[in-house]
């Protein structure tokens, strides 16, 4: 599993910790120093099957700072993957990419319901 993280991130450290604490195994990886690609966004779109505003962290200050709440719905899919690929700081976080599902943010009884406990 990748789980995709901003290490400072108060929602991100709860995550970790309940995987850790689940046993559950994953590869780290910082947001930041490796942002998400324009490809791999595409993936885990088409894998989660999820609206692609779910992807976005609407309660950043990037988020705000860029206006998106009201550009986004006139937007294209292809513009929104490109603004997501180009700042970490834009996509929800955490990421967690396994065999078959992707989840964003941390919603525990939603990642209950996908890990169970070992």
């Amino acid at each position: 599993m990748l789980f995709i993280e901003y290490p400072k991130c108060s929602t991100c450290q709860k995550a970790k910790k309940w995987l850790e604490d689940r046993g559950i195994e994953f590869t780290d990886r910082h947001i930041i120093e490796e942002n998400p690609t324009a490809e791999e966004l595409r993936a885990w779109l088409e894998k989660s099957g999820m609206d692609i505003k779910r992807f976005f962290n609407t309660s950043g200050m990037k988020y705000r700072e860029l206006g998106l709440k009201d550009k986004l719905p006139s937007m294209s899919i292809d513009d929104m993957i490109e603004l997501l690929s180009g700042d970490g700081m834009l996509v929800k976080r955490p990421v967690l990419v396994g065999e078959g599902f992707v989840l964003t943010g941390f919603r525990e009884k939603e990642w209950e319901n996908i890990l169970p406990e070992k």
